[in-house]
């Protein structure tokens, strides 16, 4: 099964989540514990409408960008006041 497949089967579980607890409510009242489950089912309405906008469409590559590297040396100017790893500055010697 595809991920948009997975979201949209996950959408229609919340939807009867949305009906059972309309169910649930017309039979006990509007009670703190009723409006809270529908807060918490509201959320995860929320995550999973992010979760499908974040994914990629399927059968779409996502799109990597290449950063070229010239072959020509680097300025020397560049390591001036930079140490050689583990060999300390450039103008010292070793104790």
């Amino acid at each position: 099964m595809s991920l948009k497949d997975e979201l949209t089967d996950l959408q229609q579980c919340l939807d009867r989540l949305d009906r059972t607890v309309g169910r649930v409510a017309a039979e006990v009242g509007d009670s703190l514990e009723i409006r809270r489950i529908r807060t918490d089912a509201a959320h995860l309405r929320e995550s999973v409408a992010l979760l499908g906008a974040s994914t990629p469409a399927a059968g779409v590559p996502p799109r990597v960008e290449l950063i070229t590297i010239p072959d020509a040396p680097y300025d020397s100017a560049l390591w001036t006041d930079s140490d050689d790893e583990g060999l300390g500055a450039r103008d010292r010697h070793a104790p």
